[in-house]
């Protein structure tokens, strides 16, 4: 994952819609109406099972790592006993991966399960049409944003099942920083993401979704002010601050994904040492349901 601040950041201050009920809105939320032109339009899909209930409602609340590659066990073992991390983000799938899962399997789950820990899957697949990432080179198509969206989840699924990860687990959809000039490549992130939750919802499974807060949540953010569904489960938002908290900021107002439904990202790619095994990581503070 790859937090940046766009330049154009300013443009979170365009988003601000009238409040409406919706996923990831609570009911008394109120906004004040923009005076400009915004950004998203209200789209709604139909979601036909509704929000899931997980079979295994894994709350979790406290610190948690993710690493490019999935580390070895002898590791998780040692970090179980001596770090502050009680969950660990893994790349269950995606066709944008920055890095191969060589020991991700079943049984790494299980294993690993065992030793207490909880899970943060993640899915890395087509990514804005305005990024700017070389790396990632495949775009989400605006004109087939949500269908790629459920595409993408029918994927992910397939990802959760091949390492034992049941229904009513969350996937979150890694969309990385992109600039915040252009409101169609916007647009095309929020339609790409609630084909996603809708392709999740269907078959039983939450949706996540993580991003810079500058960009992919601040545009996600705007589109539950305008009643856009059905949104993700949880919001894993990337803001390099050193805070280890929940709290949101910029677009992510307090009445947004506010029935423990967060995780923060608050500092990336730093080397951390626990029972003299190093892994580079980052860190992140969670206060939301895990994979069960």
């Amino acid at each position: 994952m790859r937090y940046l601040r766009p330049a154009a950041t300013a443009a979170a201050s365009l988003v601000l819609l009238l409040a409406t009920d919706g996923a990831g809105v609570s009911a008394e939320a109120t906004a004040p109406v923009a005076a400009v032109v915004p950004r998203v339009r209200a789209t709604v899909l139909p979601d036909r099972a509704g929000p899931p209930a997980p079979r295994i409602r894994d709350l979790y609340t406290g610190a948690a790592f993710d690493a490019c590659t999935a580390p070895p066990l002898d590791t998780l073992r040692l970090w179980r006993d001596a770090s502050p991390y009680g969950a660990v983000g893994i790349y269950t799938s995606g066709s944008q991966r920055g890095c191969a899962q060589p020991r991700l399997t079943a049984d790494w789950v299980r294993q690993a399960r065992g030793m207490g820990w909880h899970f943060l899957p993640v899915h890395v697949g087509l990514q804005a049409p305005c990024s700017d990432l070389k790396g990632k080179p495949r775009r989400i198509d605006p004109a087939r944003a949500a269908q790629q969206g459920r595409d993408e989840a029918a994927e992910a699924v397939r990802g959760l099942m091949s390492v034992g990860l049941g229904t009513g687990s969350p996937v979150f959809l890694d969309i990385e920083s992109y600039p915040m000039r252009d409101p169609a490549c916007g647009q095309a992130v929020v339609d790409f993401t609630l084909g996603w939750t809708q392709g999740l919802h269907a078959v039983g499974y939450r949706s996540g979704f993580y991003s810079s807060l500058d960009s992919g949540i601040a545009d996600l953010a705007a589109a539950a002010r305008a009643g856009s569904s059905p949104l993700p489960d949880t919001l894993w938002y990337a803001r390099w601050d050193d805070h280890a908290d929940t709290v949101g900021g910029g677009a992510l107002t307090p009445e947004l994904w506010a029935d423990r439904q967060r995780v923060h990202q608050y500092r990336g790619n730093v080397e951390e040492t626990y029972g003299g095994a190093t892994l580079t990581v980052d860190r992140n503070q969670v206060d939301a349901p895990l994979a069960g």
